[in-house]
């Protein structure tokens, strides 16, 4: 994938603020959000349904919707950062993986990594 892709998206990376002081036990208290616009992303669904009957879905209701994002090259991602994609808010699903540079070509690659939303 060649970036910057011509009608990327534009996401919106939601990631706690650095920490404004300690509690009364000594535990950091989470600064305020910061959000930072990611643009000329190429986001796509993923389906991990799992199956009818099944031990993942008795007595649940949990739906995992998932995307997987190809960002431009350089993207900080961070497994902690939230992001909102057509106003729904997701959480980074483990690390970002850097595509480096093609041995073919010598272009730099996108960065991609997995969204979730988890909801019941």
């Amino acid at each position: 994938m060649v970036f910057p892709v011509p009608h990327g998206v534009t996401l919106t990376r939601i990631r706690t603020g650095p920490s404004s002081g300690r509690d009364p036990y000594g535990k950091p208290i989470p600064g305020p959000d910061v959000e930072t616009d990611l643009h000329g992303c190429v986001v796509t669904p993923r389906q991990a349904a799992p199956s009818p009957g099944g031990t993942e879905q008795q007595a649940r209701d949990t739906v995992i919707k998932g995307l997987t994002v190809y960002a431009p090259p350089g993207s900080d991602v961070r497994t902690t950062d939230r992001f909102r994609h057509r106003g729904q808010v997701y959480e980074v699903t483990g690390e970002a993986g850097d595509w480096g540079p093609s041995p073919f070509t010598g272009t730099e690659g996108c960065v991609q990594f997995l969204l979730d939303r988890i909801t019941g």
